[in-house]
């Protein structure tokens, strides 16, 4: 028999994820999954969950959750202040709840998203072989006041082998984010390349699950315009205009900008957790080949 959380308040941008919906981007299916895998994949692996198991991603406001039956339950990502009945827990850290308790969030105090794993994982509605939120594909883009989710039943005799872990700060902290030459990039003149490296880029208001639109201005290429071609989580897209957008989870899977970079996937998890005005530098790793990971990452 399943178990139930009630959502008494939605928070801001709440979604269950996995890790994605692979293999459906010939129909034009986005991956999706968390924003920030490192945190969801940690989330499971304190509960001995296995990875690929969904949680409950947040962004910067918390949603309020009653609990209906006992279950094991950690939180990972940014920290959002969460408290149990009235009383702060700790991030990163396995606490068992009880029929009736109460998760809540207070003030932000560090990154942007924050995941709520559960014992056995959640088992809300699998489209696609996938469990992640995504307008079109499953009923709801995001969860809403009143929703109640299954989860797995809490089994008393299965053991959790590690309880708590420390996060390293870098993680929300990072001020370089590693990069790879993009299929585009040889388009980019010497000044262009100088500058790409050497400028701090701010983060734009306009961020969301699809992109990151960064404020500074870059100058425009002279031939700007390609044929629609794929695109990836991570590719580093440049606008006639010369604004810069960074593809995140749920970004569409071909696009006609000219795609000068490529963030590996630590560095988007790491971005994931900024927000508007944050600062960083690309950090070129050449040592990567773009068409490389392309074809051994996302081949559908």
């Amino acid at each position: 028999m399943d178990n139930n959380i009630l959502i008494l308040s939605e928070g801001m941008h709440s979604s269950i994820q996995d890790l994605g919906r692979k293999g459906y981007r010939s129909f034009g299916v986005p991956i999706s999954g968390a924003m920030d895998k490192f945190s969801a994949i940690l989330a499971n692996k304190l509960l001995n969950n296995d990875e690929k198991l969904p949680v409950l991603e947040m962004t910067m406001i918390g949603p309020k959750i009653m609990f209906e039956d006992h279950s094991l339950i950690v939180l990972t990502g940014a920290d959002m202040s969460p408290e149990i009945n009235g009383s702060p827990i700790k991030m990163n850290h396995v606490y068992e709840v009880k029929t009736s308790d109460v998760l809540s969030f207070g003030s932000l105090v560090s990154g942007v998203r924050a995941y709520l794993g559960v014992k056995g994982g959640f088992l809300t509605e699998n489209k696609l072989k996938s469990y992640s939120y995504y307008d079109g594909i499953t009923s709801q883009e995001t969860i809403h006041k009143g929703d109640r989710l299954r989860i797995a039943s809490y089994d008393t005799s299965l053991e959790v082998a590690s309880s708590k872990v420390k996060v390293k700060s870098a993680h929300f902290e990072a001020r370089k984010l590693e990069v790879t030459k993009g299929p585009e990039f040889n388009r980019l003149t010497k000044k262009h390349r100088e500058l790409l490296f050497s400028k701090r880029f701010k983060i734009g208001g306009m961020n969301n699950r699809m992109g990151y639109q960064l404020k500074n201005k870059f100058p425009g290429l002279k031939d700007s315009e390609i044929i629609t071609s794929t695109t990836i989580p991570g590719t580093v897209q440049l606008t006639p205009s010369g604004t810069l957008i960074i593809l995140m989870r749920d970004c569409p899977t071909t696009g006609g900008y000219p795609r000068i970079l490529q963030l590996t996937d630590i560095a988007i998890n790491q971005l994931a957790q900024k927000k508007e005005n944050d600062v960083f530098k690309f950090d070129l790793e050449s040592s990567f080949d773009f068409l490389g990971r392309l074809v051994s990452r996302f081949k559908d």
